[in-house]
């Protein structure tokens, strides 16, 4: 095992994260100026190996950090990777990685990449063998200075550490300590044990006084004991006596609690519908107020409507009027406009059929003219020309010339055609669009219509809706009423039902009931009260059986409860008990199975989920008729027994019973709470429901109103449109004709440019023609034949384009007198008539609203007829409410004065009976005084029940006065003294036993302490002999004309030099000696001789005395080996020939591969600093620490570079 590769970061001048390469597995050395970092490099291991960074402070870890420019380093970490592959390390892995990460507040370990602590890895290198006792395995700057300058008690200090004598040590003050703590406990183990025995002796003439004592105070008990039963069955006696008296007196007085109470329930049925018909009463007003309001409103709304008939009913006739005269007007336009459209439809053919023909034979004496022309010109140019080719070229020119007349003509041709073509779209777009304005105009009316219906259908829409909500509005006002009332009754009620509790658990109620609410827990029930339903001859029963129990409140489980409760304590807001069903585990009852014995849970009516909560309370009492069937059970069977008026008598002997107020009943109290508590939670419920359907029907209103409004608005928006739509129809209609016009011209334009294009193509066709032909000084007879006929043809063309010019022209111009006669007049005047028209139909529309007027007043009528119906029948309903109300209250009133008589007569009966109950109750005190003292009297013995059953009781009490005179000088015994002599001799026994232990315990740690001082002096002497012998080997080794020993101190030759004595019978008696004896090891050596007189260590120079250090320190490894050492300079004081020896030694070591010769371990790793070369010249690897940009670096350098280094550091 060695180090393979170590990698810092962060640690003191390593910042950056430096990763050496691998170390060879011997002799590795490390080269680098003061200051670069080689110290803080073996700092880095020791970091990580060693004991020297523990327990560290705040400033001490800030120390560690790397210090410098830049951002602070907040943590850093060593990590040494191990080569394993001998598995020295028992993990089965071929590599080892230890690491250390320190920072402010951290300080962990990891080993190969998990957590451990620093004891695991502290086990782990000394299973390895790096050995706490021996830290020489890393030798750091100033250890070998200081072994030089060590005296020799340290020597010996060192020496014991390297033997383990610590671990000796502390468990020998470990043993002397638990030897000291025995002694103690001995020593007060035998002062408790005197002083038991001391009382044992006065406990011996206690107990003798005690018998006596017990003997005269039995006789006392008897005689207490008869003097005791006989006033107990006297005092039973009379109250059996008075159980007879209040029995007869009940029997009395029950039929007028009979009719007491038949009576009350009379005058509450009363009063509960007297209540009932006030608020029928109320409800009836609420009513009447709204119908009187809503009557008020038709009212309103009908004297506004009325004035609105009346004016459009005066506006109606003029209207009329003004829509005759309209359609005489229109009629007589339309025709006018008919005659001219029939005129133009006939002349229109014939001017087109005219233009076509005149056309058509412009086309044909413009041909002929052209072609006369044309021959002419030949007839001139062949008297020009000499020869042929002189015309020729004069030809050609002229037909070179004539191209891009040709070409432009054709260009301008087809610009024209394109023209035409988007002017004929443009018509048949505007036409299109003129044609949609007409049907807009005409559909108008239509349109006004279906709005209209459209606006009637949403105002009925609107006004259904309104009712509705009226409706709701009443509804929900009576609610409220409703709701106020019954929340009045809730408040009575819980302030009764809180009179029959504590303050606490009132408020604990409302919140509960509240949390439920809040946090919606679906697991809180109710309590028990509210859960069960009894009849109400039981009633009282049940509520004396459960006592404060019926306001237990049940839960699902535990869980729930527990977070009730938790926000009842935080919020103060009072404390309730809880029954979780999954908790409670009644006992079965032993219920007797009589007649005059019924279960009362047979009598309550539940839900079977609740079945253990109420066999809990309810499941071990019974009913019985009266209270002594109640008692006798209650003893035989263990039950609880309860009458029906409510006495008791539980199965430990107690009775309850006397008088109970009737009205005020928990179970009553709580069903009327509850019934309103359900009432005020559906009309809320109901309440809350009506509002939401008013914020929707609200909604509902806005949208018909906003869709009425969208509709008016619509038939605004048509009424203001029409004369934009007219005068965009004027406007098309202009622009119409205006594109017309312009088509027309372009066509003309069109024609002219087809006759100027065929002339000038004749013209290069017949120039192209003459060049063809031969050159003649004058025509041809055919050419001479064809002006001639050309001549005549032209004339008569001339004619017939002059007489049809003439036609076209005169149709032309009454064509265009009916087109100007509909376009500026008719048509204008038509649509100013249909205008008219609008006007009309919205006096139409004042004709409809009108008619709707007319309605909505007799819907009003309606209403107002309905309303006043409605209030008629609430008069009818309040005279009859008020009546029966009258009625009832008077027999309200005469139920009363019967039930004050009948109450005086109660009253009377309750004084006798509070009296007998006084009389009961101090007889029954005095019952339970005698009683408790029986029970005083302890155990009595077997004859004291029939010893003095025959003795007169005068007799018996004075005897008892003398039995208690006796006992007076008895007032000093130790009542306790049997019981303290058992238990001292039982502590006496103990402790007896306890010191044998002790003292048996103290012999083995005395045994203990002594085979631990053996085995350490053997420890020391084995270890000195060992290092000696190492020492004087690798002495010899480094110094080979020399001879060293270690020397062995004792106090008897503290101050005697001469140890120069063969060993002998004096070595002998040395080891006969102890250990503790020695003072000091000492350092003897010669460096020229192995015989000459050896000097100690003082006696030498510097590099002597370093050079013994270092033998001390390879004589301690060798005894103790490490898999590696780090040697920090450790021939920095030595000679040249001592480094060399020293290099020499180490290669040997670090180059064998198991134990020489001499028996010393081989094949270590070392990892050395210096600044000789002699260890440079043995090294197997050498590195190089840098010092740059503040921080260090570690790099491999070879040999050559290192002694450089070397060298220039020398210079």
């Amino acid at each position: 095992m060695y180090i393979k590769q170590i990698i810092i970061q962060g640690f003191k001048s390593y910042k950056d994260q430096t990763v050496i390469e691998p170390f060879s597995p011997k002799h590795n050395v490390i080269v680098g100026r003061n200051g670069s970092g080689k110290s803080n490099f073996f700092a880095a291991i020791r970091f990580v190996l060693s004991d020297a960074y523990t327990q560290m402070g705040r400033e001490e870890r800030g120390a560690l950090l790397h210090e410098g420019a830049g951002a602070a380093v907040m943590s850093a970490f060593v990590e040494i990777i191990f080569d394993n592959s001998d598995d020295r390390f028992p993990t089965g892995k071929p590599e080892l990685i230890l690491r250390r990460t320190i920072g402010m507040k951290k300080d962990e370990y990891t080993l190969d990449r998990k957590n451990a602590t620093k004891s695991d890895v502290m086990n782990l290198l000394e299973s390895a063998g790096f050995s706490r006792s021996n830290p020489y395995y890393i030798v750091p700057q100033g250890r070998v200075t200081a072994l030089t300058n060590m005296k020799d008690t340290e020597r010996l200090v060192l020496l014991k550490e390297v033997a383990g004598t610590q671990v000796y040590e502390a468990r020998r003050t470990e043993s002397l300590k638990i030897m000291t703590e025995t002694n103690n406990k001995r020593e007060k183990i035998d002062e408790l044990l005197n002083y038991i025995k001391e009382r044992l002796t006065e406990l011996e003439e206690e107990k003798e006084e005690l018998k006596d004592y017990q003997e005269k105070d039995k006789e006392r008990r008897c005689l207490q004991y008869t003097i005791d039963y006989r006033e107990q069955n006297a005092i039973q006696d009379e109250l059996e006596n008075l159980e007879e008296q209040r029995q007869t007196g009940a029997e009395g007085t029950e039929d007028g609690e009979e009719r007491f109470r038949q009576g009350e329930n009379e005058l509450a049925d009363i009063q509960a519908g007297i209540n009932e018909l006030k608020q029928q009463i109320d409800f009836l007003k609420v009513d009447k107020k709204q119908l009187e309001g809503e009557r008020k409103e038709y009212a309103k709304s009908k004297a506004k409507i009325e004035l609105d008939v009346k004016d459009l009913t005066e506006g109606q006739s003029a209207a009329q009027q003004a829509r005759s005269r309209y359609l005489s007007d229109l009629e007589s336009l339309e025709g006018s406009i008919r005659q001219h459209e029939s005129e133009l439809a006939e002349i229109t053919p014939q001017y087109d059929a005219r233009l076509e023909e005149e056309d058509t034979l412009k086309s044909e004496l413009e041909s002929a003219e052209g072609t006369r022309q044309r021959l002419y010109a030949k007839q001139g140019r062949n008297a020009r020309f000499r020869n042929k080719k002189e015309r020729d070229d004069w030809l050609r020119a002229e037909i070179n010339n004539g191209y891009p007349q040709l070409a432009k003509v054709k260009a301008v041709r087809v610009q024209t055609a394109e023209d035409i073509a988007e002017l004929e779209e443009d018509i048949a777009n505007t036409e299109q669009a003129i044609a949609t304005l007409r049907e807009q105009l005409e559909g108008r009316g239509a349109n006004n219509e279906s709005i209209q219906a459209q606006i009637q259908e949403a105002k009925a829409e609107r006004d259904r809706l309104t009712d509705e909500r009226k409706e709701l509005w009443r509804e929900d006002a009576k609610l409220d009423s409703v709701l106020s009332h019954a929340q009045t009754e809730l408040r009575q009620a819980e302030q009764e039902l809180s009179h029959t509790m504590d303050q606490n658990t009132s408020r604990g109620l409302a919140a509960v009931r509240r949390i439920k609410r809040q946090h919606k827990l679906d697991g809180v029930y109710g309590t028990l009260a509210e859960l069960c339903n009894v009849s109400e001859r039981f009633r009282r029963a049940v509520e004396v059986t459960a006592g404060q129990s019926l306001f237990h409140y049940v839960v699902d489980n535990d869980d729930t409860a527990s977070k009730i409760i938790e926000v009842l304590q935080k919020e103060r807001a009072g404390r309730i008990t809880f029954i979780p069903l999954n908790r409670v585990k009644p006992k079965q009852a032993n219920v007797p199975k009589a007649n005059d014995a019924i279960p009362i849970i047979e009598k309550i009516q539940y839900d079977p989920m609740y079945e253990i909560a109420f066999q809990q309370v309810f499941g071990q009492t019974i009913v019985c008729p009266n209270l002594q069937i109640a008692g006798q059970y209650a003893r035989s069977h263990g039950v609880n027994g309860v009458t029906i008026d409510g006495d008791r008598s539980d199965k430990k002997g107690a009775f309850t019973g006397g008088s109970i107020d009737n009205k005020h009943s928990r179970l009553e109290a709580v069903r009327q709470a509850s019934k309103w508590r359900d009432d005020c939670d559906t009309h809320k419920a109901r309440s809350a429901e009506i509002k939401r359907t008013l914020e929707r029907k609200d909604q509902e209103i806005t949208r018909a109103v906003g869709n009425l409004q969208k509709l008016e608005q619509k038939r605004v928006q048509q009424e203001n449109s029409y004369g934009p739509l007219l005068q965009e129809l004027r406007s098309r209609g202009n622009d119409l004709q205006n594109k017309k016009d312009t088509l027309d011209s372009k066509h003309r334009a069109s024609g002219k440019i087809d006759a100027n294009m065929k002339t000038l193509t004749d013209q290069q066709n017949a120039h192209e023609a003459e060049i063809a032909s031969e050159f003649k000084k004058a025509l041809t007879r055919d050419e001479e034949t064809q002006l001639e006929n050309l001549n005549s043809t032209v004339q008569d063309l001339r004619q017939q384009y002059s007489d049809l010019s003439s036609t076209r022209s005169e149709l032309e111009s009454r064509k265009m007198i009916l087109e100007i006669e509909l376009r500026e007049n008719l048509r204008p005047r038509l649509d100013q008539l249909q205008a008219q028209e609008f006007d009309d139909r919205t006096s139409s529309g004042s004709r409809s609203t009108l008619q709707e007027s007319q309605s909505e007043l007799r819907r009003i009528n309606k209403r107002i007829s309905t309303v006043e119906s409605k209030l008629q029948e609430l008069d009818i309903s309040l005279e009859q409410s008020t009546s029966s109300i009258q009625d009832l209250e008077k027999r309200h009133a005469d139920i009363k004065t019967g039930l004050e008589e009948i109450a005086t007569a109660m009253e009377k009966s309750q004084k006798r009976a509070e009296k007998s109950i006084r009389k009961r109750r101090i007889l029954a005190q005095q019952k339970d005084e005698v009683t408790h003292r029986i029970r005083d009297l302890g155990i009595l013995p077997q004859d004291a029940f029939e010893k003095f059953k025959s003795t007169k009781s005068d007799v018996v009490v004075k005897k008892l006065h003398k039995v208690n005179e006796a006992l007076k000088k008895y007032g000093h015994v130790n009542k306790k003294a049997f019981e303290q002599y058992n238990n001292f001799t039982a502590q006496r026994d103990t402790l007896e036993k306890r010191r044998g232990e002790l003292e048996n315990s103290q012999g083995s740690i005395e045994e203990l302490v002594r085979v631990l001082d053996q085995r350490k002096d053997e420890a020391i002497e084995r270890t000195f002999k060992q290092v000696s012998r190492e020492f004087g080997m690798v002495f010899e080794k480094l110094v080979p004309a020399g001879k060293g020993r270690l020397v062995i101190q004792r106090k008897v030759d503290r101050d005697d030099d001469e140890e120069e004595e063969e060993e002998g019978a004096e070595e002998e008696e040395r080891r006969k000696e102890s250990v503790e004896n020695y003072t000091g090891i000492g350092i003897r050596v010669s460096f020229n001789s192995k015989h000459d007189d050896q000097q100690r260590i003082q006696q030498l120079s510097g590099g002597q005395k370093s050079l013994c250090a270092l033998a001390l320190v390879f004589a301690i490894q060798q005894c103790d080996p490490a898999p590696f050492y780090l040697f920090d300079e450790i021939d920095a004081n030595l000679d040249a020939q001592y480094r060399t020896a020293v290099a020499n030694h180490l290669r040997d070591i670090s180059s064998s591969s198991g134990p020489n010769d001499d028996g010393e371990n081989g094949g270590a790793q070392f990892i050395c600093t210096t600044f000789r070369p002699e260890m440079l010249h043995v090294a197997q690897k050498c590195y190089g620490v840098r010092y740059a940009k503040k921080s260090s670096n570690v790099l491999v350098v070879s040999r050559e570079e290192a002694l450089e280094f070397v060298e220039g550091e020398k210079a």
